[in-house]
């Protein structure tokens, strides 16, 4: 369904589910957080305790979507949201890419962190969740900021699972390396999903209206969902 077609109350169940959402995102990221940075410091895992930033910084980005949706208009705040998000991926992977170099730089060599690796097996079941739930409902309420909070969870649970390898490799091989390189890579697909966030531009996400309107012309994305793009 057309998010422009979408009932009242459909909108107002699919703007308390991305709330509901925003807030389990909120409780279980920093709880995430707190318990990765202890480990990370028992183990002297720069890892670990980037991960644990990492969540702070998932934290932000629902924090974002609690303060939008809990308007009574939560459009009227879609563009100043998104921007907000972007800089959420951005400083996401500012700090990736700083604990990254400083571990490769500094060679430094980590105890073994089995609350690590739990931590990590736990985020690889949970978030995956969270990402499903906020797409769908995004999708149908049409939300570029839903979809770009998604994107932001999803982007967590790659970081969980290069944690997870990193983990594992320097506890089985001394391969302490492995984790910042893939580390790298996730900034740099941070970056770009930031660019996207700041310009609007998760609008492929969106359902679209019908191709011709009543003026035979095309009216385009459903909602404010593509406004940011044009602006």
């Amino acid at each position: 369904m057309s998010a422009s077609l979408l009932t009242p109350e459909r909108r107002a169940v699919l703007s308390r589910r991305s709330l509901w959402l925003a807030y389990a995102t909120a409780g279980y990221n920093l709880l995430e957080g707190l318990v990765a940075i202890a480990a990370g410091a028992a183990a002297s895992s720069t890892a670990l305790i980037g991960f644990g930033l990492d969540s702070f910084v998932e934290v932000s980005s629902a924090a974002v979507l609690i303060w939008q949706f809990r308007s009574r208009v939560p459009e009227d705040r879609e563009r100043l949201a998104l921007r907000l998000i972007g800089a959420s991926f951005f400083a996401l992977a500012a700090w990736v890419t700083f604990d990254a170099v400083r571990s490769l730089l500094a060679g430094g060599d980590a105890d073994a962190s089995p609350v690590g690796i739990g931590l990590a097996v736990a985020s690889l079941l949970v978030m995956p969740l969270l990402v499903a739930a906020k797409r769908r409902t995004g999708r149908e309420l049409g939300s570029a900021t839903v979809m770009a909070d998604s994107t932001q969870t999803m982007l967590c649970t790659y970081l969980s699972a290069v944690l997870l390898v990193g983990l594992i490799l320097n506890a089985a091989w001394g391969w302490s390396w492995a984790d910042p390189i893939a580390a790298l890579v996730i900034a740099a697909v941070a970056v770009k999903e930031g660019v996207e966030a700041w310009r609007g531009e998760h609008c492929d996400d969106c359902a679209p209206l019908p191709a011709v309107d009543a003026t035979g012309e095309s009216p385009g994305c459903a909602d404010g969902c593509c406004t940011d793009r044009n602006a």
